[in-house]
This record gives structure tokens, C-alpha cells and sequence, in this order.
């Protein structure tokens, strides 16, 4: 058993569990896995495969992980070799054959980057109900799921130029969490976020309509880390430097689209 950590650009795919007739990052991987002779067919994983989550669409990773029963040839530079640039392997780690890579995760780790210039945002108050947040609760009013929504999170923010850092930890995480904790971020930064909504939320009624909360876009969200007992990746060095060049190069054409956009905006 081998589990690998992937890197990827979440933005051209919808989301990481294979779907038909759609780009998927879990579809890349098994059409890579073909290709490389590994799996006879791309819509039959390898045996004992799992992976750590199922991002949504648009939503990237640095340390999404997979594991699966491999051949010992395969490194992560030879599987990236076979992987679009959007999606790299860069370490692996030779794991039991028991081992599970989702059931395994003792701890899970999201950033999400929320868009919040300083002069329009209150700093204060998105710090007080990110600490409101932490802890032990149920989050059944920020999830669309009906089980597994008490979670024991780590919440913190942090000030990154006009963004929001949000860096959220726990042992698992229900479906779009991490975005409406981010929803409920900047309406605190707002100063719209008062004592007794948040408590409504954290309570055990259901709050929907026009007080629920609706998820925050998927595309500043990257899972960045996932943990297991006993478990050390070790990095490949040529297959990390070739997804720092291919990632790097997907953020450089961002940034010249961000940069267009800014020439026709000062036009207007």
C-alpha cells in the first residue's frame, strides 16, 4: 500500500470525486493510473483506494491524500507524469495494508482566503466570532448534512493585505462547512453578525430562510493539510519542484486575467 499527497488547481474541475461526462480531479487520477498501466480500466480504482476528502468544484488542495495497493515503481514524479498540470503528486509514504486515507485522518486542515479589504471590514469583530466558532459544537445549520455535524474546530483569522485568512482544523469536516463558516466571517466583518443569531446558529433549532447561511464561493477554499498516526510522507524533490513550476505557472495566467480586469475596471 502506498499513499500519495496531490497538489492541485481546483478551479477546472467539479470537484474531486469522478463524475460522468465532467472534469474531476479523482477522474484525472484514475485516467493517469490507466495510462501508466496501473488500473486496466479508468472507471475501476485500484484495490483498497481511498482518499482523504472529496473537495467540491472549484475548491483546490495542497495535501489532498490517496492511497491504494501500487507497484513499487510508483513514485509521485512518475505518476505526475501522467497527470494534467493542474494536478501533481509530490510525496508518498509506504503505508499497512489496513491503512484507510480517509477513515485513517486524525486532523484536517482548510484555509480559506476571503476577500475583505481592511477599510471596509471590521477586523475586531470577525476576530470575536471566529472565537465564538471555535470549540466543540454542532454545526448543523452550516451544513447541508443531517450527520456527523458536531465537530471540536479550530478557528483562527488572520490579516493577509485585503484578505481574510481563515484557517480552520478538525478531525473531519461536513459538506461546506469551511464556506459558510467563511459566509458567517464576513457578515461579522460587516458588523452584521450579532450575539443572538450566532447563537441561534450554534443552537440546536433550525435556522433557514433569509437568517440561514449560504456557502462562500469554492474557489479561495485549499484543503492544506491532512494528518495520521504513525504515518511520514517523504518528499519526492523533482516531482515537488515540478509542481511548484507547473502550479506556478496556472497562478502567473491568473494573475494576468486579474490583471486585464483591473485595466477594464479603471476604464469604466
Amino acid at each position: 500500500m502506498r499513499a500519495f499527497r496531490l497538489a492541485y488547481d481546483g478551479r477546472p474541475f467539479y470537484g474531486y470525486q469522478r463524475q460522468p461526462r465532467v472534469p474531476t480531479v479523482e477522474g484525472a487520477l484514475l485516467d493517469a493510473l490507466t495510462d501508466l498501466d496501473v488500473v486496466d480500466d479508468p472507471t475501476v480504482v485500484p484495490e483498497r483506494y481511498a482518499a482523504a476528502g472529496r473537495t467540491d468544484a472549484g475548491v483546490s488542495a495542497s495535501a489532498q491524500t490517496v492511497a491504494f495497493v501500487a507497484p513499487e515503481w510508483l513514485t509521485p514524479a512518475a505518476l505526475s507524469s501522467a497527470l494534467p498540470a493542474t494536478v501533481r503528486a509530490w510525496a508518498h509514504a509506504d503505508v499497512p495494508p489496513e491503512f484507510h486515507a480517509t477513515h485513517n485522518a486524525t486532523s484536517r486542515a482548510y484555509v480559506y482566503h476571503l476577500h475583505a479589504p481592511a477599510a471596509q471590514t471590521d477586523d475586531t469583530a470577525a476576530h470575536e466570532v471566529a472565537s465564538r466558532l471555535d470549540g466543540r459544537h454542532d454545526f448543523h445549520n452550516l451544513t447541508p448534512d443531517e450527520t456527523g455535524t458536531e465537530r471540536d474546530l479550530s478557528l483562527a483569522v488572520s490579516r493577509d493585505g485585503d484578505f481574510l485568512t481563515l484557517s480552520a482544523a478538525a478531525d473531519g469536516f461536513a459538506r461546506h462547512l469551511v464556506r459558510r463558516l467563511a459566509s458567517v466571517i464576513a457578515v461579522a466583518g460587516q458588523g452584521e453578525a450579532d450575539t443572538a443569531w450566532l447563537d441561534r446558529l450554534l443552537g440546536p433549532d433550525p435556522v433557514d430562510g433569509p437568517d440561514g447561511v449560504r456557502p462562500a464561493p469554492p474557489e479561495p477554499l485549499v484543503l492544506t493539510d491532512v494528518r495520521y498516526e504513525d504515518v511520514s510522507f517523504i518528499i519526492d524533490e523533482a516531482a515537488a519542484a515540478n509542481a511548484r513550476k507547473a502550479l506556478g505557472a496556472r497562478r502567473v495566467a491568473a494573475s494576468r486575467a486579474d490583471r486585464a480586469l483591473k485595466s477594464v475596471l479603471n476604464g469604466v
